[in-house]
């Protein structure tokens, strides 16, 4: 019988691999993904579960993860270098997610750690959701759907106001990888016009090609932020590259939030200096700038543009697959490329 796309792929009598015992997998804190699959990683793996247990992280791990060679993480529960310290058999980190930016990835090289993720299986989503997210703040979805709730359709004297046609608009893609070309093909279809700017120039696209965000800005009446969060990219979206998208200008952000200097972006909408924007993601989170919140040309989300049912079963599946190769001693399904 075929599985549903919604149910774990595996029952509790089915073992994974050879071998009496299953083998353990250590989770400091537990992912959305890891509590919409619990039973399906418990069935494959011996699940330490070091948030259920009283004692402070540390002594759990001293006294129960000596001999854990994989952990499962996520952007709240970070892989620091401290942490590495107290896993002396630890031999591959696995992320719920596609990013990164959480993970020592220093300290795993050093000491010859595998990483994995989940590849681009959110992409489709993810890209799916930044075109809703545009789409809400050109034509004022958000805002309307308060103006109807709160009963001033039937009692204002005024016309609800007028949003913006996507069409012929100016898109500039910061981050031309997985999501953001899904993001253009699909933009494209809009009859958007696509810039991008992007660490190279990829001669295979259509796109105009801009070398820094600020001339980017510059060409564009929407910014849509899609790469992932480095040391460079961080606050890369400042003062001067607003001040270049203008006054008419929206925001879309689905990377990460301190790719955009925050404290610039309210300043910004506040003044009226640029025309809206529409944020998945937040520098700070889950703490949000209290001055978005009463914004008519803002649109918030909670960072969930890559959630969805058949997305989290997907990353489930690569995840386990990624665990198993690493138990089976085989190439990892979806590595990360650590650089020297």
């Amino acid at each position: 019988m075929a599985h549903r796309r919604d149910e774990p792929p595996m029952s509790g009598s089915e073992p994974p691999m050879s071998g009496s015992e299953p083998p353990q997998l250590l989770i400091i804190r537990p992912s959305n993904l890891f509590r919409a699959h619990q039973d399906g990683f418990s069935a494959k793996f011996n699940v330490l579960k070091a948030y259920e247990s009283p004692l402070p992280t540390e002594t759990f791990l001293r006294e129960h993860a000596q001999s854990a060679k994989a952990i499962l993480c996520f952007k709240g529960s970070p892989i620091t270098g401290d942490l590495l310290r107290h896993l002396p058999s630890l031999g591959l980190v696995v992320t719920s997610g596609t990013g990164v930016n959480h993970i020592d990835l220093a300290a795993c090289r050093r000491r010859g750690i595998l990483v994995a993720n989940t590849a681009d299986v959110f992409s489709v989503d993810t890209a799916d959701y930044a075109v809703g997210l545009l789409i809400a703040v050109m034509r004022k979805i958000s805002s309307g759907d308060r103006f109807v709730r709160r009963r001033l359709w039937s009692l204002s004297h005024e016309e609800f106001p007028l949003g913006f046609k996507l069409r012929d608009k100016r898109v500039g893609i910061v981050g031309l990888g997985n999501i953001g070309s899904k993001v253009a093909k699909r933009l494209d279809a809009f009859g958007c016009k696509i810039s991008y700017n992007s660490r190279s120039q990829k001669p295979r696209v259509p796109y105009n090609f801009c070398p820094t965000p600020h001339e980017l800005a510059s060409q564009s009446d929407i910014l849509l932020i899609c790469c992932p969060l480095t040391e460079d990219t961080r606050h890369m979206i400042n003062n001067d590259v607003m001040n270049a998208l203008g006054e008419e200008g929206v925001i879309v952000n689905i990377g990460r939030g301190a790719i955009i200097e925050e404290d610039a972006l309210v300043k910004h909408l506040v003044a009226r200096r640029i025309a809206g924007a529409a944020l998945d993601v937040f520098e700070n989170e889950p703490r949000v700038p209290v001055e978005l919140f009463e914004m008519d040309n803002v649109v918030l989300s909670p960072h969930r543009g890559s959630y969805t049912k058949e997305g989290y079963f997907d990353a489930f599946r690569i995840v386990v697959e990624n665990l198993e190769s690493f138990f089976l001693n085989k190439p990892l399904v979806s590595p990360v490329r650590i650089e020297e």
